[in-house]
């Protein structure tokens, strides 16, 4: 009997450190000078649990990286938490909007993280977001976050490969062949416009159920009008470059 209470406690004990993440959200909305489709601010992010110094080194990523998207002003953002990010957010605005008061401008911020993926040598979690702070039109995007589950530390692309240079050849054949670019022309030949006219492996790696998706935001490699840029490569044609997956 006490064995068997010792087996459960144990287990217990197991369970209650695992990683797990849990979906927190957070939302501000200025009523400055504002009746309908005030400025507002909302957050839904995935927050890592249970893992002491793990969960904490993959939410410390994931909160830089959000603040990152919102922090557009010339000094630097000091919010150490999301409701205090949001609340900078919306003070931001108000301030402008006291300084010209007879501006018409309307700010959003819309940012959704979620684990994408997950296995048991790497967590993929996805920021969709989306900013308006004026101007003719607001910015959306995804970013990538990798992480290793047994230190929560980042992964950095290149060492998801066997061999990062050969994965980029590979890879350019590939968005060639999709794009139908020819392969004795520059890479930017139909309008593409790659930095430098050379070809260059998305900043943001997904993992997906079926294999590993390369996506490149408006602006990365061709004009906003056109949108984002992917390529999936399935993981049958991948695995021979891959290390973790």
């Amino acid at each position: 009997m006490k064995y068997s209470l010792l087996i459960f406690l144990l287990l217990l004990i197991s369970c209650s450190k695992e990683l797990n993440f849990e979906n927190q959200s957070f939302k501000k909305t200025s009523s400055l000078d504002c009746k309908e489709n005030c400025p507002t601010i909302e957050l839904k992010i995935p927050v890592a649990i249970n893992s002491g110094i793990i969960a904490d080194s993959i939410n410390k990523t994931v909160f830089e990286t959000v603040k990152s998207i919102i922090d557009f002003g010339d000094k630097p953002n000091t919010s150490t938490n999301y409701e205090q990010l949001a609340t900078s957010f919306i003070q931001a605005y108000e301030k402008i909007k006291k300084d010209f008061p007879r501006d018409h401008f309307g700010w959003e911020a819309n940012i959704e993280g979620k684990v994408k993926y997950r296995s048991e040598n790497l967590i993929n979690i996805e920021i969709n977001h989306y900013t308006f702070t004026g101007g003719a039109h607001g910015y959306a995007g995804l970013r990538s976050l990798l992480f290793d589950p047994e230190t929560g530390k980042q992964i950095p692309n290149e060492t998801l490969f066997k061999n990062w240079n050969l994965f980029q050849v590979f890879a350019e054949t590939k968005f060639r062949e999709k794009f139908q670019i020819p392969k004795n022309q520059p890479i930017n030949s139909t309008g593409m416009l790659f930095e430098d006219d050379i070809f260059h492996v998305a900043q943001n790696i997904f993992f997906t159920q079926k294999g590993i998706l390369l996506h490149y935001n408006p602006y990365e490699i061709a004009p906003y009008v056109d949108g984002s840029r992917e390529l999936l490569i399935p993981y049958e044609e991948a695995n021979d470059y891959l290390i973790k997956k």
